[in-house]
Formats: C-alpha cells, structure tokens, sequence
C-alpha cells in the first residue's frame, strides 16, 4: 500500500514542487492538497490520507490550529510540519499541537522522503534534543505555577518508567538511556513504549512537551 500523503500550502509552485518528488516514488501517492488549514479539514472529511504536509503560515486558518484540530480526530492522519525557519515558533507550537515533527521547506528531496516514511512507520522526526531546544527557548509561553503539575496519568508510571521518561524528556537516546541505566536497549524500548501507552502520547518528541509542561523538566535540561 502506498503512503497516502496530503500536501497543505497556500503556494501552488511549492505543492507542484513536493507532488512532483513524491509522484516519482513507488510507495507514495499525492491523494489530496489543499491550500490553507480550513480547506485541509475540509477535504480529510472525505479523503484517506496517511501524513499530511503542513505549512504553517497560511490564511484563513494556519497550520498550528489545523494540525491541533486534525490530531483531535479519531485516528487521524500523521503530520509533518513545514516551516521557513529552524527553531521558529511556529514548530514549537505545531510540536505542541501534535504535530509528529518538523522539517525546514528548503530540505532536500532524500530527507523529507525520509521524513514521510519516518512518520507514517510511526516516528517522530525531530530528535528529542531539538525538541528540548525549542522548548528551552520558548518555554517562557508555557503554563507556570500549577499547583499541581503532574500528568493525570504520570502517577501511573513505575519508578522505572518514569526514570526512563525523564531521561528522554532530556533528549537522550535508547543507547545512552541503556547505557546510563545499565540496560539493555530493547528493555528501555520496552519502557518507552509503556510510557506512550499509559500517557496517551504518540512519540518520543511528545513525551518531552509534556515533560516541560508538567514542570517535570525544566529550561535548561533540570528535573523538576
């Protein structure tokens, strides 16, 4: 089955450019685009699509809403974010609406093919790392001050689990994690995949947001 990809960008010359890339592969077909966030919830009603590319600045409705509002659904598609600029707060916020990463629109044609069979298999583009600098550098804009911080569902974790969730929130590999830990990898991708489960996240990148937000990492890299 091929990867059904959905372009999004209000500049027809940029989504010729993709359409053509993506046509010349045998695993992806362009099933539908769109050319601001309003018209791409509008034609996801009726068509399937596996990832969608979003730009970000678009009219009527932009890419951060879209991409909250197109994540909201019932099994919805995986997005990749296309953005002008590397750590803009544009991908900060489509990271946190739940975008599964971003890639710079200037990228060569190997990495975002790369990108699009990364997200549909499941995960995320953007390093942990990157994430945490996104977040080290916009996290004035994130909530402060609860008086309680915690996940609703953190609680959940064993002391195992969430040693293991720290350690990703601060943007370390499966290898380091095992090597820090002294585990093996494929236990700590055991715990990791635990972790999503019982936090309803989808990747890794998304464990660092929430690490950030619950204040269970702050800028900087320090536990909470």
């Amino acid at each position: 089955m091929a990867i059904r990809v959905m372009l999004v960008d209000d500049q027809v010359l940029l989504r010729t450019g993709f359409r053509m890339v993506l046509a010349a592969q045998p695993d992806m077909e362009v099933v539908a685009e769109a050319g601001d966030g309003a018209e791409a919830i509008e034609v996801l009603r009726s068509t399937a699509v596996d990832v969608v590319l979003m730009d970000v600045r678009m009219p009527r409705l932009d890419g951060v809403e879209a991409t909250r509002r197109i994540c909201a659904r019932t099994e919805p598609p995986k997005v990749l974010i296309l953005t002008t600029f590397d750590l803009d707060e544009y991908a900060f916020s489509g990271l946190k609406a739940g975008a599964s990463g971003f890639m710079l629109k200037d990228v060569p044609p190997g990495e975002l093919l790369s990108a699009i069979r990364a997200v549909h298999s499941g995960d995320a583009v953007v390093a942990p790392s990157t994430t945490r600098r996104l977040l080290d550098r916009f996290s004035p804009m994130l909530p402060s001050g609860r008086k309680e911080p915690q996940h609703k569902h953190v609680e959940k974790l064993t002391e195992r689990e969430r040693e293991v969730m720290l350690l990703v929130a601060q943007g370390l590999s499966n290898g380091e994690i095992a090597a820090r830990l002294v585990l093996s990898e494929a236990t700590v991708k055991t715990h990791v995949g635990r972790i999503l489960t019982k936090l309803g996240l989808r990747d890794r990148v998304q464990v660092v947001v929430l690490a950030y937000e619950t204040g269970l990492v702050r800028a900087g890299g320090g536990t909470g």
